[in-house]
């Protein structure tokens, strides 16, 4: 162990007293310049823990503590909102809240944060990317500035706000699926989106079923055979006017299930309603439309298990 000297409060070499220490903060030591001995160790690294490569034109030094700020919030979000909780070490003996937040935040930017964060958790249920995040709180953000919707609980139109930026971006999920993550109803998330679309002048692309094929076939584990074949049954059941009326979330899964019935990997109608969120009976007359048809659905190179004559009939 090395030994230490000390005159008054400044570490010193033993030896080399009058001689300058170098500090080696990635191993947290003191160095003796002239001697080399290590006479102070577990030296706390005071600087950054990171590499900056900043514009040297600029004075804000971004390696300083804090997050990262939000382009979305009026201030640098670095506001802690304390949750009091109705126990009884949360109160005083008067009966009064022991822990008190600080007003420093407008209620409008409370609301803000409680919407971004509301966004962020329905997003991490369903596996969404932080692309889809930020396009659903540039939304809501838009709405909320412009007061469109006053009445409407911010979750209804947070909810709405994750349902249109997944169309954006060309991942579309279904109105149950939000719902299945969100604190509302489908049919409130579904007049917000209606209400947003009309007030914000949002252009929102209509979707098709070839839109969820590969995820619906994805999570029933069917192989992309089935996979195409139902796509193209899909794709010529809305061509041919065969199934008018029916969502494209309720030609998928009729689709599916007829592919899936003329192979080995079948699946009933409940498995796939599971995963799709169709009911059994929608399922059942939307494939009752298309069976008819088969013969001219199914793609020229599909290769049949089970013949059409043999797919279940209703």
């Amino acid at each position: 162990m090395a030994s230490t000297a000390k005159y008054g409060d400044t570490v010193c070499c033993p030896y080399h007293p009058e001689a300058y220490l170098i500090e080696d903060y990635r191993a947290g030591d003191q160095i003796c310049s002239d001697c080399g001995l290590v006479v102070g160790d577990r030296v706390i690294d005071v600087c950054s823990e990171w590499r900056t490569f900043s514009n040297e034109k600029t004075s804000t030094n971004p390696s300083r503590v804090g997050g990262p700020q939000n382009p979305l919030l009026n201030g640098s979000d670095l506001s802690t909102i304390i949750e009091v909780e109705n126990e009884a070490s949360s109160f005083n003996t008067y009966g009064g809240s022991k822990y008190h937040n600080h007003r420093s935040m407008t209620s409008s930017e409370q609301t803000l944060i409680h919407a971004f964060r509301e966004i962020s958790n329905m997003a991490d249920k369903i596996n969404l990317p932080k692309t889809i995040v930020d396009r659903a709180n540039a939304y809501y953000k838009q709405v909320h500035d412009g007061k469109y919707l006053k009445r409407r609980s911010y979750e209804a139109i947070a909810s709405a706000s994750l349902y249109i930026a997944c169309r954006k971006e060309g991942v579309p999920r279904t109105f149950k699926e939000i719902c299945a993550v969100s604190r509302v109803s489908k049919k409130e998330i579904g007049r917000c989106f209606r209400l947003i679309v009309k007030a914000s002048d949002t252009q929102v692309n209509f979707i098709s079923s070839k839109d969820f094929m590969s995820r619906f076939c994805s999570n029933l584990n069917l192989p992309t055979s089935v996979e195409r074949a139902a796509t193209n049954i899909a794709m010529k059941a809305v061509n041919l006017d065969i199934v008018p009326g029916r969502s494209p979330i309720s030609i998928a899964a009729a689709a599916i299930y007829m592919a899936s019935q003329a192979t080995n990997d079948k699946r009933t109608q409940k498995e796939i309603g599971d995963i799709t969120g169709v009911a059994d009976v929608t399922i059942k007359q939307s494939y009752k439309l298309m069976y008819p048809h088969a013969k001219i659905l199914f793609p020229n190179d599909f290769k049949f298990s089970v013949s059409i004559e043999q797919l279940p009939q209703f």
